[in-house]
């Protein structure tokens, strides 16, 4: 692959010529898609539930689980999963500070609070060696990310909680259709939830879905947000059947079946959509391997771990490599070459004054040390890989097809502006504690 030497952003051409075509469309809709969406919309059937229940069949046969229920968004899924856990007022789920918000967030709904672990530098995921001191009597269950499709190290995670009488739930909003050891992700924790929302790699327009083979869980989680499916003669948890008939959190979960409809069509294809994805994204990596500063955030080859989707991926920096560079001066080099590179990730929720200051629910005093039986906040400092990811992390191209041509343009647009990092220096701001988001990724 040629190298260009003069950098774009100091007056060079750029290493991205080429039309992308639809490399980063995202999702695919087909006229089969769009034949399943119609059929519902014509006859009226947006809220109902038949197609509902047939995507949640579809989907744990597909995951491996005995159970799926959906739910309008992921963040549902993920406070319902909670909620069938167990987790109430006092308890305490252990989660990563490095992740979205809806992760550990809903904890707060329902009378839980947050304490926050550290990650893996590699990985960016929770660190196992960061759990097991922070578990009190209070914790309930453990929230696992496979943050930006990385699968996390569940095999210690899974021993800590068999050790403490922990739940663990998955988060796999960002890596549908990822492999932990040969393991579909979603069928190793005690209950797993996911956005199914139309920027992730398996999109149906605004849903969530939560995957389990535990019964009581199930049971629990249909019972807080779904009243047409908690009668009594759909229940086995024989506690929950007193209060059949109307939702125990006041609240309605049920899925828009226009998303559900979506969600079928694209269950029968996604296996092909991830391992094209797949192909290319392991591709770009390849064609950087050796360059300096640089190292992939992917699952080693031979470990049966593998990505999913690939949803908002990152890349490692190592800025030691490049006499110092700043990732926000190579970042801006790789995006002058015409590939679009943000520094960063999301930012450590541990510092944002939501989980310091906030008084949500009006107790009088901050809302995550409500219930508490401590000050469990977390400084800066606290959490030292979290806090510093930020500098050694950056945004790579989303590539949903495999075009060798383009992928290598992309690739030496990285190559290039690692190269010449020397070129960089001169104009270069330095390491600014500002980067990445509180709220969401755009992806290429």
């Amino acid at each position: 692959m040629q190298v260009k030497s003069k950098l774009a952003l100091l007056g060079g051409p750029k290493s991205v010529q080429s039309d992308p075509g639809n490399i980063f469309n995202w999702p695919i809709v087909t006229p089969e898609h769009e034949e399943a969406v119609l059929e519902v919309l014509r006859r009226g059937g947006m809220s109902g539930t038949d197609v509902t229940r047939q995507f949640e069949k579809e989907y744990a046969a597909w995951v491996g689980t005995t159970y799926a229920l959906g739910a309008n968004t992921g963040t549902e899924s993920l406070r319902a999963a909670m909620f069938g856990c167990g987790v109430g007022v006092g308890d305490e789920i252990i989660s990563p500070s490095v992740t979205y918000w809806a992760s550990c967030l809903p904890a707060f709904s329902l009378g839980a609070t947050v304490v926050f672990a550290d990650i893996d530098p590699n990985t960016l995921n929770i660190d196992p060696n960061d759990i097991e001191h922070r578990i009190t009597e209070r914790t309930k269950a453990i929230v696992p990310v496979h943050y930006c499709g990385y699968p996390a190290d569940m095999d210690p995670i899974m021993e800590i909680a068999a050790r403490h009488d922990l739940k663990v739930i998955e988060d796999v909003s960002h890596a549908h259709g990822g492999l932990y050891k040969g393991r579909m992700l979603g069928s190793i924790g005690d209950v797993a939830a996911m956005s199914l929302m139309s920027g992730k790699s398996f999109a149906t327009g605004e849903a969530g879905i939560l995957t389990t083979n535990n019964r009581e869980i199930y049971d629990r989680a249909l019972a807080f947000g779904h009243y047409d499916l908690y009668t009594a003669e759909n229940l086995e948890t024989e506690y929950l059947k007193p209060w059949a008939g109307l939702p125990l959190g006041g609240y309605k979960f049920r899925v828009n079946q226009l998303s559900s409809a979506m969600g079928r069509v694209t269950l029968k294809y996604y296996d092909g959509y991830i391992a094209e994805i797949q192909q290319a994204m392991n591709y770009f990596w390849d064609l950087l391997d050796g360059v300096p500063g640089l190292r992939a955030h992917r699952p080693a080859k031979d470990s049966g771990s593998t990505m999913g989707g690939w949803y908002a991926a990152r890349g490692l920096y190592r800025p030691e490599e490049l006499g110092g560079l700043s990732i926000s001066r190579f970042a801006q080099a790789v995006s002058a070459e015409g590939a679009r590179c943000g520094p960063g990730t999301n930012k450590p929720l541990h510092l944002h004054p939501l989980f310091h200051e906030a008084d949500v629910y009006g107790h009088g005093k901050p809302t995550v040390i409500a219930n508490a039986d401590r000050d469990l906040r977390q400084p800066a400092g606290s959490l030292p890989v979290s806090e510093d990811i930020g500098s050694h992390t950056y945004s790579i191209p989303w590539f949903k097809k495999f075009q060798p041509h383009v992928i290598e343009e992309y690739a030496n647009a990285y190559r290039k502006s690692a190269e010449n990092y020397e070129e960089l220096l001169e104009d270069d701001p330095g390491r600014t504690d500002d980067i990445g988001t509180w709220r969401f990724f755009s992806p290429a």
